[in-house]
């Protein structure tokens, strides 16, 4: 099958063609059709499988054939949601690349900078909007965003729109949109939540699926090192010893834990930067372009900030912590190994970890292999439940404790929050 078999205009077949896309991946096969045909969309399916063609393909397609739109002024007609900054930069640009021969007005729009730019292009007029949920309800209370005249609405990542607390958000956005629209939903997982989500915003949605979540790239092969949590740091540099592995994207559970990773990876002059949540976009964007450009070896990433990281050819994974979520874990992996290019997905498992790995062999159906030969062996004994529960107690302690701290050397009041609010409710 070939895009023409799609019945794609030729502005767009063109502009597929500059990009060297000749044919449909399986979502977009799928997808495409019942988005020509204006039918709402379940689609399940994650980061690297060719989502983003499927909905925007078939939305400036719409666009660019409607005779009713007046060259004087733009309402938006369609909407893309997206959870972080990079994924909505990612999604513009493909707007970008597939309409340029349109006239299809497009912009993107996220927090962490200054609105002014924004709002300018928004002024100018645009079709379509590629917005993350905080921003996009920031310009709206301002007076600045109306989604009155929205025809086509995108909701991507939906999983990872929960997993960040923009649920709630989300809902806000449905009470402004029209009812009479077509709605396009895309997650890479089906929990219960994100389910009952799709059937408050769909109607009679058809549902595509591809590459279903349990499954990993063949191309890709899978190794762990069993360790302990003390001597990951030293494993970590002894694998980085190996002159192949030129470029790794390394994941990291916190934004606290991937600074920590590049400050010692630092101290051994291994170029690296850390990407997550609390980065400025002209960081995260600087630390993206630095890694593309090969300027920097290592990229430490959280899941939530790696959503959006596309990286063509990139051969190298490892999980400096494994995820508890084994989901987590292959969204991760296919980072690497794409467009049948082969990859490397390398996990450092501390003890604790361990029955991480075992829920992850039996989500992906298959064994990971085990690295024996390697100076730090895993010699500690995962904690009992009780030695589990201590520990976490003392965790708690110690973070009240450097809170505490904290707050005495700012000069700030030491009582908590819950009981500030209940002496300003008794005023």
């Amino acid at each position: 099958m070939t895009f023409q078999d799609l019945h794609i205009i030729p502005s767009i077949l063109k502009a597929l063609h500059d990009t060297g896309y000749t044919e449909p991946t399986p979502i977009q096969a799928q997808a495409i059709p019942f988005g020509l045909r204006r039918q709402d969309i379940l689609g399940i399916a994650q980061t690297g499988t060719g989502k983003t063609a499927a909905f925007a393909i078939p939305i400036l397609q719409h666009i660019a054939q409607e005779t009713e739109r007046k060259k004087e002024s733009r309402a938006i007609s369609s909407l893309i949601v997206t959870p972080t900054r990079e994924l909505a930069i990612q999604i513009d640009e493909s707007f970008a690349a597939y309409g340029k021969y349109t006239g299809v007005k497009h912009a993107v729009i996220f927090g962490g900078v200054p609105q002014g730019k924004q709002v300018k292009a928004l002024e100018r007029g645009v079709d379509v909007l590629v917005a993350t949920p905080g921003r996009l309800l920031d310009l709206m209370n301002q007076g600045f965003i109306s989604l009155e005249r929205i025809k086509y609405f995108v909701l991507d990542e939906a999983d990872r729109m929960l997993d960040m607390g923009f649920i709630h958000d989300i809902k806000k956005l449905l009470t402004a949109l029209p009812k009479k629209r077509q709605s396009l939903f895309f997650s890479a997982t089906m929990p219960p939540k994100i389910a009952n989500l799709s059937k408050q915003i769909l109607y009679k949605p058809k549902k595509v699926a591809v590459n279903p979540i349990s499954s990993t790239a063949e191309m890709i092969h899978q190794s762990v090192y069993m360790t302990n949590k003390s001597s990951k740091k030293e494993l970590l540099l002894h694998i980085l010893k190996n002159p192949k592995i030129d470029q790794v994207l390394l994941f990291s559970r916190t934004k606290h834990g991937a600074d920590r990773i590049v400050r010692n990876l630092r101290k051994k002059k291994i170029a690296c930067a850390a990407i997550h949540g609390e980065k400025s976009q002209n960081q995260r964007q600087k630390a993206l372009g630095d890694f593309k450009s090969s300027k920097i070896r290592v990229l430490v990433a959280t899941d939530i900030a790696s959503r959006g990281i596309d990286i063509d050819k990139l051969r190298y994974v490892i999980n400096y912590d494994v995820p508890n979520e084994p989901e987590s874990y292959v969204h991760r992996i296919g980072r690497c190994g794409r467009a049948g290019e082969e990859g490397v997905a390398i996990s450092l498992c501390e003890p604790e970890e361990n029955i991480y790995i075992r829920n992850i062999e039996r989500l992906i159906k298959q064994k990971i292999s085990i690295i024996e030969d390697h100076p730090f062996p895993q010699t500690d004994k995962p904690m009992t439940a009780a030695e589990k529960k201590e520990f976490e107690k003392e965790k708690q302690r110690r973070r009240q404790e450097f809170f505490a701290n904290r707050r005495k050397k700012r000069g700030e009041h030491h009582s908590s929050p819950g009981k500030k609010r209940k002496r300003k409710n008794n005023k």
